[in-house]
Parts: C-alpha cells; structure tokens; sequence
C-alpha cells in the first residue's frame, strides 16, 4: 500500500532525486506522471497556487507538499500515522 502519491515528469531531477531517496528508505509511494494526465496536472495547480510545481506529495489527508525533503516526509508520514 502506497503512504502517498508523487506527482512528476520524466525530465524532473528533483523527483528523480526524492524518488532515490524515498526508495532507499523503504517508502512506499504512487507515481503519477502530470504531462500523461490532465486530471493529475490539475491536482497539482490547486496545490501549487495555479502551478504545475513538481514532485508535489499528496497525502490520505488530503494535504500537499511540494519538493519536500526525505525527512520532510517521514515527518508527515509519522504524523499521519498517529
């Protein structure tokens, strides 16, 4: 089961870089690629005031990040699992 989704591209090295980390870590996450789905284009303008800012993280709550460090997310993670 998935802790969140990443919104991203292909030609986007901070996902790249977030993604390396994440995996390292054992974190487990969906990709959503945004320049193959509108719909996921979308949810990232709304999180990003209008702007198609990637990687942003989508949580179960509902909340966002954008570009977040690793510790950025197990923090949120650890939070979220309270």
């Amino acid at each position: 089961m998935s802790s969140f989704t990443m919104y991203t591209t292909p030609w986007c090295g901070y996902c790249h870089r977030l993604k390396s980390q994440l995996d390292r870590e054992g974190i487990t996450y969906e990709i959503v690629d945004i320049e193959q789905s509108p719909e996921a284009a979308k949810i990232v303008e709304t999180a990003n005031n209008g702007n198609q800012t990637v990687p942003t993280l989508v949580y179960a709550d509902g909340s966002a990040q954008t570009n977040p460090s690793v510790a950025q997310v197990k923090e949120k993670l650890a939070a979220l699992s309270v």
